[in-house]
């Protein structure tokens, strides 16, 4: 199994959420957050002052995900996160060594 962990724009999360769900993805957790990259923020003016906001609004979804799936999932957000512009996000990969279901105590593959 593996995690896939990506940081996108606001604006696409419904894009995403519903590609994913014709992929055969239903199961997600979404959170609200800020960071930097190279998009470097911008400036802005407040009450006649200027100042920079570093950090901008994004939202990161992650899903855990059979092997052989990966691929095809990264693709799904790939297509539909894409906006051509710097900001667009990354996707991180991680292992993950087993889950397990709370409610019916289904371990592995059988559990996500």
């Amino acid at each position: 199994m593996k995690k896939i962990e990506c940081i996108i724009r606001p604006a696409r999360l419904e894009a995403v959420k519903e590609a994913l769900g014709r992929f055969g993805i239903h199961g997600m957790t979404v959170t609200h957050v800020i960071g930097c990259g190279l998009q470097q923020g911008k400036t802005e003016f407040y009450r006649g002052s200027q100042y920079k906001v570093d950090l901008l609004p994004k939202v990161k979804i992650e899903i855990v995900v059979k092997d052989d799936w990966v691929d095809g999932v990264i693709n799904v957000i790939k297509s539909n996160a894409f906006t051509g512009e710097i900001g667009d996000g990354k996707i991180f990969v991680y292992p993950v060594e087993d889950a397990v279901r709370i409610r019916t105590g289904e371990r592995g593959d059988d559990a996500i």
